[in-house]
């Protein structure tokens, strides 16, 4: 350029302020803050943990009592005969196989299971239990039992009998001694016999069998039945 011929130079001015104006503007945009600021969320406070409280464990029942006869006294001899004429025989598997049976039984006679009482009892005393189980249900009785616990099985007697056929029959008398709830209510769920409530019972249970014979069916079966 000639500043020489005594010319102003405008427009070396006029794009001077352009720059300085568009410097400005930019400032300005540059310096403001794009958007919306997000606001501040209150951190959540966070969930105290709760105290584990531990159920106290249900106590175990109570352990059962087996009570053997010495083999020197009457009843442990006449346990020894049955065990020298039927094989496999031992008193403490039999008591063992008395807690299996009387829960068995117990149930059925409450349910009306003919089935396994015809399984489990001698035809005599399937034929009572029958009548009995028939004559609750005519009379639109309901028998509610549960046994809780058996506290003590005792062998306290024992018999070989040869007199009624070519196999002798062993029977064996046992104390069962239980704490259960059994209750007999009528249609409208009336009391008719028995307690609502967990009670000590004793039964005198006498199991036979035909020795010498392993057939289907010819194992021990109960023969009678009483309280003690």
């Amino acid at each position: 350029m000639n500043f020489i011929s005594g010319h102003f130079p405008l427009d070396l001015v006029v794009l001077g302020l352009v720059a300085v104006f568009l410097v400005l503007r930019l400032r300005s945009i540059l310096g403001r803050r794009v958007g919306a600021e997000p606001a501040v969320r209150p951190m959540a406070p966070q969930p105290q943990a709760q105290p584990v409280v531990e159920k106290a464990a249900e106590p175990p029942p109570p352990a059962i009592t087996y009570d053997i006869p010495a083999p020197d006294t009457r009843v442990g001899g006449v346990l020894a005969q049955i065990a020298s004429l039927q094989p496999g025989f031992t008193p403490q598997e039999f008591a063992r196989g008395t807690e299996t049976a009387f829960r068995q039984i117990v149930g059925a006679y409450a349910a009306g299971d003919l089935n396994v009482l015809r399984e489990r009892l001698t035809a005599a005393t399937f034929g009572a239990f029958e009548a009995a189980i028939q004559s609750r249900q005519q009379a639109g009785e309901v028998l509610r039992s549960e046994i809780r616990d058996i506290t003590d099985i005792a062998i306290i007697g024992a018999e070989v009998d040869e007199t009624e056929g070519p196999n002798p029959i062993a029977r064996i008398e046992v104390r069962i001694v239980s704490d259960q709830v059994s209750l007999t209510v009528d249609g409208n769920g009336q009391p008719v016999a028995g307690v609502d409530a967990v009670t000590e019972f004793s039964d005198l249970w006498t199991f036979e069998r035909i020795l010498g014979v392993s057939a289907p069916g010819a194992g021990w079966r109960l023969g009678a039945s009483r309280s003690a």
